[in-house]
């Protein structure tokens, strides 16, 4: 009787271990910014360029909130301001758009 077993050690239906790192699940915008001592809670607004572009990759997409460690709620109110301030032309689209107007006049 043979049985038949993987020459490998791990089994083969696991995800591999090390691909995601452990992150505190708290969301910054209902519990407030970690860094400030009153613990006043950020406000989502699509003019606040600066919080906006920690939640976009380098490639400028959304991240998602596994990642972030946004709320729901928080998530989808998120992504609607840095859409409304992609629109605006606050925060580029794709990397290659440069944000300066090279004109024929």
């Amino acid at each position: 009787m043979t049985t038949k077993e993987s020459t490998y050690s791990k089994p083969m239906n696991r995800r591999p271990k090390g691909r995601f790192y452990a992150r505190r699940k708290v969301c910054s915008f209902c519990v407030g910014d970690g860094d400030s001592k009153d613990k006043n809670p950020i406000k989502i607004d699509y003019k606040n360029v600066d919080v906006l572009r920690k939640y976009v990759s380098d490639r400028y997409k959304i991240e998602t909130k596994r990642k972030t460690g946004t709320c729901s709620k928080c998530q989808r109110s998120l992504a609607t301001a840095i859409k409304r301030a992609r629109f605006l032309a606050l925060i580029p689209y794709t990397p290659n758009h440069k944000g300066t107007y090279t004109g024929t006049r």
